[in-house]
């Protein structure tokens, strides 16, 4: 059995969750649907240009999980750039419950995870 899937820290929700090439109706498109952790790693490397040690910090998670979560963000985008897919952006293994304080009451950086989002997690998944 697999290790679990620990949360990530998020900053919040993206201003927009949802894109798609133009001229297609909705319909008639295919769909890559980009997690919450993926779109935060895209946002703090890409946007904000932070290094992948500062991100893996600002999310709690190891450096070579942001080097993981990162080529899969990457791909997904490439894959819907070049093949013409929509972009869903939703779910995955986040806390989001406020920005820079954990439920727990750790600030960011510290290595914290929420534990309450992974049990909401694990009950819809069954596990």
């Amino acid at each position: 059995m697999p290790r679990p899937i620990k949360n990530r820290c998020v900053s919040g929700q993206p201003h927009s969750v949802v894109y798609k090439p133009a001229g297609i109706p909705t319909r008639q498109l295919q769909w890559v649907t980009l997690a919450l952790d993926e779109y935060e790693t895209i946002r703090l490397l890409d946007h904000d240009g932070m290094d992948q040690t500062q991100a893996a910090e600002q999310m709690g998670v190891s450096r070579p999980t942001i080097t993981r979560i990162y080529a899969a963000a990457r791909k997904k985008i490439a894959d819907a750039i070049v093949l013409g897919y929509a972009i869903r952006i939703e779910g995955g293994p986040v806390c989001d419950e406020v920005p820079d304080v954990c439920p727990r009451g750790r600030r960011r950086g510290q290595g914290r995870r929420c534990r309450r989002r992974n049990a909401q997690n694990n009950e819809t998944t069954g596990e």
